[in-house]
C-alpha cells in the first residue's frame, strides 16, 4: 500500500473546487459543495451540460484542453471528477497546479479492466475467473472453463456498453472482432443471485467511511432500482462487502468517493465486479436517507474536512428515471405526471436539467423513504405507477 497523501491543508468555505465533467453527478456535487459555502468551476465541452448550468463558472472546453486545464488548476484549490472516462493524463496535469482527488494514477488503473482486476485481487478480494484478451491468439488460448462468459472491452464501457455474452469460443471471436479487436476481459458467467454495491469515501488522512450497502436491479444494463433495507444492513455479507471495498480503496491509494459493485452468487459467495472512481447511481439514496450524501462527502474529501456521518436514518429505495417515460405506448411525447408522483408520501424528486429526453437516457431519479421496508416498498410501487415505470410489487 502507498503512503497516504500529506497535502491536507483545510480549504475554508469560499474556496474554489473544480470538477472535470458536466453530467448529473457533477450537478449534484455543485449543489452540495455550494451548500457548504464553496464555489465550483466545471470543465466540460457541452454548452448545455447539467453541471455547467448550476456551477459558479463553466469552462467550456475539451477535457484535455491544455489552456483550460491550466485555468482550472490555477483557480481551484482542489479538483475532482464525476465520470470514469476522464483522461487520466488531465488529472496528472492538474496535479502540477492543485490538489487532485482521486489521482490520475488511481483513475488510470480503474479505467482499464485488466489492471483493475489485478488490483482488486491484490487487495485480497475475490473476482470471477477471467482472462486478459489482447489478441485473437489470447482468445484461442483461453481456458474453455471461461465459457459461457462475458467479453468486456477493457476501456470505455459503462451501463452495459462494450459487453457481449458469449456461449463459446466462436461467439467470443466474433464479438472481439466486432469490438475492433481492442483489449478485452473474458469473464466466466456466474450463477448470479443478486448484485450489491458499496459507496465509500477515503480522506486525505486515510480515514475511510462506507455507506450502507445497496441491492441493485438492472434492466438492459442500466441500473433501475436500488434498495437499502433495514434488515440487510445487519448481515455478515454486508459487513464483508464494506471491508472489501475499503481494502480496494487503500490498495489503489484512492482518495475521494468511489463505488465497488459486487455479485452475490447462488451458493452464498460474493465476488467484486468493478470499481467506479466517482459517486455512483446506486448511492443516490444517500441524498435523502443518510446524514451525509455521497456528494457532500466528495466535497469534504476535496476540502480536507472531516468525513461526514454515513449512517442511514431510514430504509429507502431509488428509482432511476429514464427518458422512456416521456413517451406513451404510441411513441408520442408526453410530460410525466409529476403531481401524481409528488403526492406519494416519502418521495423526493431529483431531475438533472437535461434538455432532451431520449430512450435509455438518465433524466433523474426518485428517492423514497419510510419507516419500514414494507412501507418503502409500497410507496415505491405507487411512485412507479405514477411514472409508468415497471416495478415488481412483490
Amino acid at each position: 500500500m502507498m503512503t497516504p497523501m500529506t497535502d491536507a491543508a483545510l480549504l475554508i468555505p469560499g474556496s474554489w473546487l473544480g470538477m472535470i465533467g458536466g453530467g448529473q453527478l457533477g450537478r449534484m456535487f455543485c449543489h452540495s459543495a455550494q451548500s457548504l459555502g464553496y464555489k465550483v468551476a466545471v470543465l466540460d465541452p457541452d454548452t448545455q451540460s447539467p453541471a455547467g448550468a448550476v456551477a459558479d463558472l463553466h469552462i467550456c472546453a475539451a477535457y484535455d484542453d491544455a489552456q483550460a486545464l491550466v485555468r482550472l488548476g490555477e483557480l481551484c484549490q482542489a479538483v475532482s471528477t464525476e465520470f470514469e472516462n476522464v483522461p487520466a493524463q488531465s488529472l496528472l496535469t492538474l496535479a502540477q497546479y492543485t490538489r487532485v482527488t482521486p489521482s490520475g494514477d488511481a483513475v488510470g488503473i480503474v479505467q482499464d479492466r485488466i489492471r483493475e482486476k489485478a488490483f482488486i485481487s491484490q487487495a485480497g478480494v475475490p473476482v470471477a475467473p477471467y482472462a486478459a484478451i489482447e489478441s485473437l491468439d489470447d482468445l484461442q488460448a483461453a481456458d474453455s472453463a471461461l465459457f459461457p462468459g462475458i467479453l468486456k472491452t477493457a476501456r470505455f464501457g459503462y451501463d452495459g456498453k462494450g459487453q457481449a455474452r458469449v456461449a463459446d469460443r466462436d461467439q467470443a471471436l466474433a464479438a472481439f472482432k466486432e469490438f475492433g479487436s481492442q483489449a478485452c476481459v473474458l469473464e466466466a458467467l456466474q450463477p448470479l443471485k443478486s448484485e450489491i454495491s458499496v459507496v465509500l469515501a477515503r480522506g486525505l488522512d486515510d480515514q475511510v467511511k462506507t455507506f450502507p450497502c445497496a441491492r441493485n436491479e438492472h434492466r438492459d444494463g442500466i441500473l433501475a432500482v436500488s434498495t437499502v433495507s433495514a434488515q440487510f444492513q445487519d448481515d455478515a455479507m454486508s459487513e464483508q462487502a464494506r471491508q472489501a471495498a475499503a481494502a480496494i480503496a487503500r490498495t489503489l491509494d484512492y482518495v475521494g468517493v468511489l463505488c465497488v459493485e459486487f455479485f452475490i452468487l447462488e451458493d452464498g459467495r460474493w465476488l467484486a465486479n468493478e470499481v467506479a472512481p466517482r459517486p455512483h447511481n446506486s448511492g443516490h439514496y444517500t441524498m435523502n436517507a443518510c446524514v451525509t450524501s455521497q456528494f457532500e462527502q466528495q466535497a469534504r474529501v476535496m476540502a480536507a474536512l472531516p468525513l461526514g456521518d454515513t449512517q442511514a436514518l431510514c430504509p429507502s429505495m431509488m428509482l432511476n428515471i429514464l427518458g422512456d417515460i416521456w413517451f406513451d405506448a404510441q411513441g408520442q411525447m408526453r410530460e410525466p405526471d409529476w403531481a401524481a408522483l409528488l403526492a406519494v408520501p416519502g418521495v423526493s424528486l431529483h431531475l438533472y436539467g437535461k434538455t432532451e429526453a431520449r430512450a435509455g437516457r438518465k433524466m433523474g431519479h426518485v428517492n423514497i423513504v419510510g419507516e419500514s421496508d414494507q412501507q418503502v416498498r409500497e410507496r415505491t410501487a405507487r411512485a412507479a405507477t405514477a411514472l409508468h415505470i415497471a416495478f415488481d410489487h412483490d
